[in-house]
């Protein structure tokens, strides 16, 4: 152990010492003490390692209850659910428009949707989906601006979780749409 190293090295230094000018006490002390940190660190980073190990298996058991439950995400589906179509968008900063068009399964647009002016953050959007006999394959764009300058937006979408596995010491996700996500990629839990 690196203690033991520590106090063979301090024991050769005392043996080999200059006779004429000893090693004094707090020299001695010192060097006690950098082996109690020594040990001390060892034991904490055991105890960092048993610790990191329980999160990881209390992050899986919250994980599993996930499981056929919405969680919102990045990306651009549009979840269509009684009728209502459901999206989002992130805002790195206030835009004055803010807009979202909604996209048809071979891309084209269907509709648009004014947000009008919105805050940095997160904001939700409905569109009424009634009409549609196939729900599946509609996605959704967004625009955001404060005059002719573009603010960075990111789309948020309703995903569901499939299944649930650890990966190397971190939850993974298995979504309906979006495939396999890190359990730090979920924006928010439904």
């Amino acid at each position: 152990a690196a203690a033991d190293r520590f106090l063979k090295l301090l024991v050769t230094q005392m043996q080999n010492q200059d006779p004429l000018n000893p090693m004094d006490n707090a020299q001695i002390t010192s060097q006690m003490a950098q082996i109690n940190t020594v040990n001390g660190i060892e034991k904490l980073n055991t105890t960092v390692a048993g610790l990191n190990g329980q999160f990881v298996q209390l992050q899986a058991l919250a994980g599993a209850s996930l499981v056929g439950h919405d969680v919102t995400v990045a990306g651009n589906h549009l979840a269509i659910h009684e009728g209502v179509g459901v999206g989002g968008v992130e805002l790195d900063s206030t835009a004055e428009v803010v807009k979202v068009e909604i996209l048809s399964p071979g891309g084209q647009v269907v509709d648009t949707i004014d947000m009008g002016t919105q805050a940095a953050g997160r904001h939700s959007f409905t569109w009424d989906a009634s009409k549609l006999t196939d729900t599946e394959g509609y996605r959704f764009r967004v625009t955001a601006k404060t005059g002719t300058v573009a603010v960075g937006s990111t789309p948020l979408m309703l995903d569901r979780v499939q299944a649930v596995s650890a990966d190397g010491g971190s939850l993974v996700l298995q979504t309906q749409y979006s495939g396999l996500l890190a359990y730090s990629d979920v924006k928010a839990f439904h």
